[in-house]
């Protein structure tokens, strides 16, 4: 039988009472209970009015119990993040005002444990900075590469700083270091284009389509109907069987496929470049992704058109939707690479729409890890030399 601490899945830590090697078993952490009631609570309310119920038990408990609850938070749903989250502001508020001390020791080891959820991870940090201003100065500094976003984000805004505080003083190949080291650790589009642009003024190339791991060689088919927004819906032949000698019937005749490169440092792959600025039509993308091991990933999708996305054939995610809007990494569809070559099959499809804002048909597409760190095909082409542009990335 499973215990009531697998059945909510809480971490091992918390469900283990098996001590090892034959010795006796370790007394339960006497919240537990109210923390497997809160792990429960769903975002259709059930479990609600046990989970009000164990934060009251939970609020009550002393500044040592505060590791206990941020582990509480790995694996945990939103709403039970959210409620664990609270239990420790509850604790913090109360018992600082009674004048007892943050554990900075236990959140500083607790911290360094990078396979705690990064939600938890960072209110540790958080923690420690009121604490001891100093201490989560220097810890921050060590984090450029953390599994964090949010943390990578704070050691490489320190990096960006120091790196310009060493060009004002004219040591630029320090700075130029400096910022490199950045740009490397970056994944929040802002400081990789302020690194990029500094790195640019120094005189550096830098490639920021490898960066991100944008996917730039396509063989695209098209263009096939999308009259009445059908399109979306129908299976044309490249949705059955890639066949890239093959020619179908087609909106305006023959269909075939042709390559097509992105050298929009963006990873921009304008479908009008294919088969120019067409309505109600609908096309095909297709890359081969070889990799030297299976890993899960994240492919990050950028698309202002109704769209689908294919992995070795299977359908990851779709949406039909038209012109609301995109940014880099808009859409972030978990899926799973196998070793050697994987097939990536894009589905696009313009409407009837003619305003000048409409015209647009076009996405980026990237393959990444949970953080944004790229994951670069074994045998990725060389980035296309990037045409010039005046338009800026779109990021809301």
């Amino acid at each position: 039988m499973k215990s009531w601490a697998a059945a909510v899945g809480l971490p091992l830590f918390f469900a283990s009472c098996q001590a090892p090697d034959g010795a006796p078993p370790a007394k339960a952490s006497p919240l537990a209970g109210p923390i497997g009631s809160l792990r429960a609570v769903d975002a259709e309310g059930r479990g609600n009015e046990q989970a009000a119920a164990a934060w009251e038990t939970l609020s009550k408990a002393g500044m040592e119990a505060l590791p206990e609850l941020l582990g509480a938070m790995d694996g945990a749903n939103e709403l039970a993040a959210n409620w664990l989250r609270a239990a420790v502001d509850a604790v913090v508020e109360r018992e600082g005002r009674a004048g007892r001390a943050l554990p900075v020791a236990a959140l500083e080891a607790f911290l360094k444990e990078t396979r705690h959820d990064p939600r938890a991870r960072r209110l540790a940090f958080e923690l420690i900075q009121r604490a001891d201003a100093p201490k989560a100065d220097a810890l921050i500094a060590g984090m450029a590469d953390d599994p964090s976003v949010e943390l990578r984000r704070d050691a490489v805004g320190r990096l960006l700083s120091n790196a310009q505080s060493q060009q004002k003083v004219g040591r630029t190949a320090e700075a130029a270091a400096e910022f490199e080291t950045a740009l490397r650790s970056a994944r929040d589009l802002d400081q990789i284009n302020s690194a990029a642009m500094q790195l640019r003024q120094l005189g550096k190339s830098v490639d920021l389509s490898r960066h991100f791991g944008f996917l730039t060689h396509w063989k695209v088919a098209g263009p096939f109907d999308n009259t009445e927004r059908k399109g979306f819906a129908s299976v044309y032949p490249p949705e059955q069987e890639i066949q890239l000698a093959a020619k179908y019937p087609g909106k305006t005749g023959q269909a075939s496929w042709v390559e097509l490169v992105a050298a929009d440092e963006y990873g921009k792959v304008n479908i009008n470049d294919a088969f120019g600025p067409l309505k109600e039509a609908t096309a095909y993308a297709y890359s081969e992704f070889v990799t030297d091991k299976a890993r899960p990933c994240e492919l990050r999708l950028a698309c202002k058109n109704a769209w689908k996305v294919w992995v070795n054939s299977k359908l990851v995610f779709g949406r039909d939707e038209y012109h609301r809007g995109t940014r880099i990494d808009h859409y972030r569809l978990p899926a799973q690479l196998e070793r050697g070559r994987n097939t990536i099959l894009v589905k696009l499809c313009q409407n009837e729409q003619k305003e000048t804002w409409t015209v647009e048909w076009e996405f980026q597409l990237r393959v990444c890890d949970a953080t944004g760190t790229a994951i670069l095909a074994a045998d990725r082409l060389p980035t296309p030399a990037p045409k010039p542009t005046t338009r800026k990335p779109e990021t809301k």
